[in-house]
């Protein structure tokens, strides 16, 4: 009987077509005129996991956009696996800087050109071909398996936490499994073990019922604008510390062991920096770049607007100005305790000119950070060591994935990271693309996470 290992090799050439033909689906979940290439994208993959021979599979409705779930579910006395990936992807404007149509996938040099090609179509796909191969070539899988792949992970999951909590039992597992992440390189496999949360709010201010002419109120009345500024700056010193009062109260400081972990992996802010076109790295004192970067809060102004806009000059006091606020959250902190604090830290610094509300906006999310010993994270540790030929690093990264927190608040689980994009390959961008090495290395991983999965 041929082994997991030669199906894959065999197979090969069909799973790359069939990457390419989920490519071709535009499932682009934000916008409404693209419902129904979202759905048939659902689809799509609901008969793949029916093909590769998982059961149970159906298309699940929710307020917005589908999930799939399946299942495999004998393997008495072992552990049950939630492998979680999503099928939606971002719009692909602005098109002229692409290479290549955007949905009409290419292979140049190794490479798969399109959107959605690393985050996360490939991994979404290679999880299903690992567990195909194991069942074609052995009739089993090592340990029980669970599938969920939502529609509407690129703006936000509205609808993701409902639809857990409604459906608990059906999802209750051992351990879940986020596909949607990555490698630290081809030659170097990493584990994310932690991610910052997230926060956000609106804020608008307002002193009067219309523009004035600033010759006319210019001293008498006050500008939005100024007031807006003068909020903003007070958010923050020159040194980079964020001067909410409170903001740092429930940080978890950072361990000897933690530094030590991430003083092991090599500094990469001198490049980050060039291939940004910085100056020079920037932010809170008194810790390192990477530290900042990945396990410290930040605070950002990600736009602010008000008053003329167009060319040349208009002699106006503007009534009105807005912006918005985002601030990536450490080990510890909640989005709603930040954004109570940063509520009463602009309610002090408004002047009595001014009205100024503060709307939280959508897209929270909690903090994560999995137990060092855990068996998930020693599991995958031992089945990327044997696929890369070398330990992987274990990393932090400062961004924010809101379904670890959800797997782990509602169905009490965490979450293992194991996905196999790289962070160049152009997510969200123009010219998005996967390394096809990476995308067959993967299938060869989950075989062996599963394997090391079973007791």
């Amino acid at each position: 009987m041929a082994t997991w290992a030669q199906y894959l090799g065999e197979k090969r050439d069909r799973f790359v077509d069939q990457l390419l033909e989920l490519l071709r689906i535009p499932s682009i979940s934000t916008d409404p005129a693209y419902k129904t290439e979202t759905r048939r994208a659902a689809l799509w993959v609901a008969a793949r996991l029916q093909t590769a021979g998982l059961e149970h599979v159906k298309v699940m409705e929710t307020a917005g956009h589908p999930v799939v779930y399946g299942d495999w579910l004998h393997a008495p006395g072992q552990p049950t696996v939630l492998i979680y990936g999503h099928y939606d992807v971002q719009p692909a404007d602005p098109l002229e800087l692409w290479a290549s149509p955007p949905f009409e996938p290419v292979v140049r040099d190794g490479r798969v050109y399109a959107r959605a090609a690393s985050d996360m179509k490939g991994n979404l796909l290679l999880t299903i071909v690992a567990c195909e191969a194991m069942l074609r070539t052995t009739g089993a899988l090592p340990v029980n398996v669970k599938f969920i792949f939502e529609g509407e992970e690129e703006v936000g999951s509205p609808n993701l936490v409902p639809f857990v909590a409604a459906h608990k039992e059906l999802l209750a597992c051992d351990l879940a499994v986020s596909a949607d992440s990555g490698q630290y390189s081809e030659d170097q496999p990493a584990l994310l073990v932690g991610l910052r949360g997230l926060a956000g709010l609106q804020i608008d201010v307002r002193v009067g019922s219309s523009d004035m002419h600033s010759g006319i109120m210019g001293g008498i009345a006050a500008n939005a604008n100024q007031v807006l500024v003068d909020i903003l700056s007070a958010l923050k010193a020159p040194d980079g510390k964020i001067t909410v009062d409170g903001f740092y109260d429930d940080v978890l400081p950072l361990s000897d062991a933690d530094r030590e972990m991430m003083a092991h992996i090599p500094d990469d802010t001198a490049l980050s920096v060039r291939a940004n076109g910085l100056k020079a790295d920037a932010g809170e004192a008194g810790f390192t770049p990477r530290e900042r970067n990945w396990a410290r809060p930040t605070l950002d102004i990600n736009g602010i607007w008000g008053g003329f806009q167009g060319d040349g000059v208009k002699t106006v006091i503007p009534c009105e100005a807005h912006a918005k606020i985002t601030c990536r959250l450490a080990h510890g902190q909640s989005p709603s305790r930040v954004i109570e604090l940063l509520t009463a830290h602009i309610g002090r610094h408004t002047p009595l000119t001014a009205d100024v509300s503060v709307t939280p906006v959508a897209g929270q999310a909690i903090p994560y950070l999995i137990p060092a010993d855990h068996f998930g994270l020693k599991a995958a540790n031992s089945a990327l060591t044997r696929v890369y030929g070398r330990p992987p690093f274990l990393m932090r990264m400062g961004a924010s994935v809101p379904v670890t927190a959800i797997f782990l608040q509602v169905l009490g689980v965490y979450t293992v990271s194991y996905g196999f994009s790289q962070f160049d390959e152009k997510m969200h961008a123009p010219d998005e693309f996967v390394r096809l090495s990476n995308f067959e290395k993967g299938q060869q991983a989950y075989c062996l996470l599963l394997e090391a999965l079973a007791r």
